[in-house]
């Protein structure tokens, strides 16, 4: 288990912001979540999804299955209103980059967003991204901070 802890520490150590005091991304994991994983108990006797101390937001807001940017936001500044956090991906099935764009306030604090491309918009559970980059934008366009898988960008020649 240390094994796999201690990457993990590192790629959080060497993590930082673009900026002081501006909010950037601690972390950003694509992973595939069924739709029956956000299922609970909560929820059978309300109806209401239960989303706890995180934000919940979906490309197709009815389809819950997809593959989802788990993404921690650390923001020492006030409230964020009105941000952008943008995801560009190349799926397995096209070379294409397709781009969706998600607006969420981010609270001060290290909130998580789950950024979910659901429904039409991924091809299955076993379909993993070939490449990806997540962009977080001030409400006025300025780029705050972004996070790129290792096969993003082209390697320095």
């Amino acid at each position: 288990m240390r094994t796999l802890l201690a990457p993990f520490a590192v790629f959080l150590a060497l993590s930082g912001p673009a900026r002081a005091g501006d909010a950037f991304f601690r972390s950003v994991w694509p992973q595939w979540h069924d739709a029956d994983s956000f299922l609970s108990v909560y929820e059978d006797h309300t109806g209401r999804e239960l989303v706890g101390k995180w934000t919940i937001i979906r490309s197709h807001p009815d389809a819950r299955g997809g593959m989802y940017f788990l993404s921690r936001v650390i923001n020492p500044g006030p409230k964020l209103e009105g941000a952008t956090i943008i995801i560009r991906v190349i799926s397995p099935d096209s070379t294409n980059t397709r781009v969706f764009t998600f607006t969420a306030d981010i609270p001060t604090g290290k909130p998580l967003f789950e950024l979910g491309l659901t429904g039409k918009d991924w091809a299955g559970p076993k379909a993993e991204p070939v490449s990806w980059e997540v962009e977080l934008h001030s409400a006025d366009g300025r780029l705050l901070d972004s996070k790129t898988s290792y096969l993003w960008e082209k390697p320095a020649t």
